[in-house]
């Protein structure tokens, strides 16, 4: 009778086990499982039954007859449980996730409010902060692993692919050990030392280089192997572009290495060389005219030290792109050029309390300036070759006409862990321009600053 109770219980839990499943399948599939499920009962009613007739000789464990036989039933509903997430696909699949509403004042947009899955253009007072994101990740037993990161309107795919939920869609394959990887899919992109996430930056903003000189994301095929204390990842994809379009057809080889000299520090560099969408000939071209591809070039240098209390990380970049400068002539495109660096460090005065400081700077003067994904003057951003934007009867002179704003950008902040999964941030930063580039809304208005003030709770699961 307790054989024939324990058995029973065992049935509905594993029935129980798929609820969803048998609601939504014909009546000659659910018979087709009942008959499963009633044969892997009979199989554990058979184990439990030759476990059981085992379990006097267990009691030179220093287990009676009686405990055996409890050992043996808990065995027994374990290994049903296991079958169980197995065949849901819950085995080896982590879900986690974050939201963190931010308030957000900026000076010249004479704007103040909350901020949380906005649709806004990305901007550097709009980045990826209020933000809300899922993220599933599965690994099979031979090692291959399956990610899909959504993250509505505030994830790479909002930015560059027509407002797309997805941040992130991969797969990461072994190539004949778990050290030899090949990685295809959309891949956030991976420069300098910040990372695309809140719960992984210090502060609510991102520095002026992760904001306007690297790319939001690839679509292609990577190559990922580990060797040591080396890191490194080679491959060709689609640059800010899920497909390419007619007369467009050659992908950029990307490349990152890291490096990591010890336990408290490394380095890493990363590269892009190929063809990559031109918003200034798309401007000033008439449709068919020629390919919008032009050839870009990137490179950038970044390093750590966290150790104890401190972090210190730095960047350095450089970049070109061909064809996509600001300034032009008579639909004479010029090409684009810049580079910059970004240093932060950070120190916990206090176990929960840690206060931050950031400075950037970018050299962007060359033909009037032009970042890559950036080929026109931005009032908001502060980007371009100042007020008026114009080379007329009253600015003759195509020298000033050409020179572009080099950016400045100096960030303090605070932060506060509430709890293990709670992070409260507080900033205050200032952008400045080397030309009033600026545009304060409230009087039409421009200027060489800006202040922004914001705060943020980052909540993690």
């Amino acid at each position: 009778m307790k054989h024939s109770f324990t058995l029973a219980a065992l049935t509905i839990a594993l029935a129980a086990a798929f609820p969803t499943q048998t609601l939504a399948q014909s009546n000659d599939e659910v018979l087709k499982e009942l008959r499963a499920l009633r044969e892997r009962v009979n199989q554990l009613e058979e184990k439990l039954k030759a476990a059981e007739a085992k379990a006097p000789a267990a009691a030179q464990w220093g287990m009676t007859p009686q405990q055996a036989q409890e050992f043996n039933r808990i065995v027994v509903k374990t290994e049903a449980l296991e079958d169980a997430n197995e065949a849901m696909g819950i085995k080896n699949l982590k879900i986690s996730g974050f939201i963190d509403p931010t308030f957000i004042y900026n000076r010249a947009q004479d704007s103040a409010g909350f901020q949380l899955l906005n649709k806004d253009p990305y901007a550097y007072d709009n980045g990826y902060f209020g933000m809300a994101l899922i993220d599933f990740q599965k690994e099979s037993e031979g090692g291959s692993k399956w990610r899909l990161t959504l993250a509505p309107e505030r994830g790479t795919g909002a930015v560059f692919n027509g407002g797309s939920i997805v941040h992130e869609a991969s797969v990461n394959i072994p190539l004949g050990d778990l050290q030899t990887r090949l990685w295809l899919g959309q891949i956030p992109d991976w420069t300098g030392y910040e990372m695309t996430l809140s719960p992984l930056n210090k502060l609510i903003t991102h520095n002026l280089l992760f904001d306007f000189t690297a790319p939001t994301a690839y679509t292609g095929a990577v190559l990922d192997m580990t060797r040591g204390k080396w890191l490194i990842r080679t491959g060709l994809a689609n640059v800010n572009n899920a497909r390419k379009g007619s007369g467009n057809k050659e992908p950029a080889l990307i490349y990152r290495v890291d490096y990591a000299k010890g336990e408290f520090q490394g380095f890493g560099f990363t590269g892009l060389h190929g063809k990559a969408y031109n918003y200034a000939a798309d401007a000033i071209l008439a449709e068919g005219d020629r390919p919008r591809d032009s050839r870009v070039d990137l490179l950038e240098f970044d390093a750590y030290f966290i150790r104890g209390d401190w972090t210190v990380q730095g960047q350095v970049s450089w970049g070109r792109q061909k064809g996509s400068a600001i300034f032009h002539d008579d639909g004479q495109l010029r090409d684009a050029s810049w580079s910059g660096l970004s240093a932060l460090a950070a120190y916990k005065f206090i176990p929960r309390w840690e206060a931050v400081a950031r400075f950037d700077y970018l050299n962007n003067s060359k033909n009037g300036g032009g970042l890559f994904g950036y080929s026109d003057n931005d009032s908001r951003n502060g980007l371009g070759r100042g007020n008026g934007f114009s080379w007329d009867e009253a600015n003759p002179d195509p020298t000033a006409a050409a020179k572009g704003a080099d950016r400045y950008a100096l960030s303090l902040g605070v932060n506060y862990l509430f709890n293990q999964n709670t992070l409260l941030k507080l900033e205050y930063r200032m952008d400045a321009a080397s030309e009033a580039v600026f545009l304060n809304r409230s009087n039409n208005s421009w200027g060489k600053r800006n202040h922004l003030l914001g705060t943020s709770m980052v909540l993690s699961f």
